[in-house]
């Protein structure tokens, strides 16, 4: 077998085993998450839903967040996305809840996030839909239900609670808002831990890139880049020393 022959396959079987090893952190993190992921009781909490887009022939064109109705929040505000509408729905609960001192008999209900025409999440994208949400019930954590709608008419729930998913992880996990109730193992707090007490809008980007999930995946693109170029340069190395005798 030649030289040639041999760097070929082993840059073949390098590259296959990069796609593998990225696989697991990519399928891992492929889904609506919260974050950051923990609130203080009482604020106000700039929160960012991070929608990615899965599917290989259709893009996301809504986005629908089921907000909580036995521990209700008085005040949600969203950000302004440029290609989309945002609406806050607003009803009557099942029950009156006490709420610092006040009976609510309505609530926000839902958000939604609706692209215009022509306007969608592709394939290999995702994007950041922020909004304000308090003030922040004393509770354990608030399971926020997601209903993601692609353009083929597909629509993934993305709505079991940790307790679901602890007792079947095939289940699609819905954001969790957690308060009092510490993340589950291996599921740190995201952005900036608490959120804040105010509610003022920062910067939706920022938040993003400061996710475990991404950080884990960044480093293992880093380290298979380090690696392919130790292979890479070794091998062409090996090509290059002259023949004995």
């Amino acid at each position: 077998m030649s030289r040639k022959t041999t760097l070929r396959r082993a840059l073949v079987g390098l590259a296959a085993g990069a796609a593998l090893a990225l696989a697991a952190p990519l399928a891992a993190s492929a889904h609506v998450t919260v974050n950051p992921n923990t609130a203080t009781p009482g604020s106000y909490a700039t929160v960012n839903f991070r929608v990615p887009t899965e599917s290989e022939t259709a893009s996301t064109v809504r986005l629908e967040v089921t907000l909580p109705t036995d521990t209700p929040l008085s005040a949600v505000l969203v950000q302004p996305v440029a290609g989309w509408t945002a609406t806050v729905e607003k009803g009557a609960l099942p029950a009156p809840v006490e709420v610092d001192g006040n009976t609510l008999t309505d609530a926000p209900l839902k958000i939604v996030w609706q692209a215009d025409p022509g306007v969608g999440i592709g394939q290999d994208q995702f994007q950041i839909f922020s909004a304000v949400l308090g003030p922040v019930p004393d509770t354990g954590h608030l399971v926020l239900p997601a209903a993601q709608t692609y353009s083929d008419g597909e629509v993934v729930d993305w709505a079991a609670t940790p307790d679901e998913v602890a007792a079947d992880d095939t289940l699609e996990p819905a954001p969790v808002l957690y308060v009092n109730d510490a993340p589950p193992s291996g599921e740190h707090s995201h952005g900036h831990g608490t959120a804040s007490a105010a509610p003022e809008m920062e910067d939706a980007t920022a938040a993003a890139p400061s996710d475990s999930s991404g950080v884990a995946l960044g480093l293992s693109i880093a380290a298979l880049v380090v690696a392919a170029a130790g292979a890479v340069l070794g091998a062409l190395a090996f090509t290059r020393r002259p023949k004995r005798g």
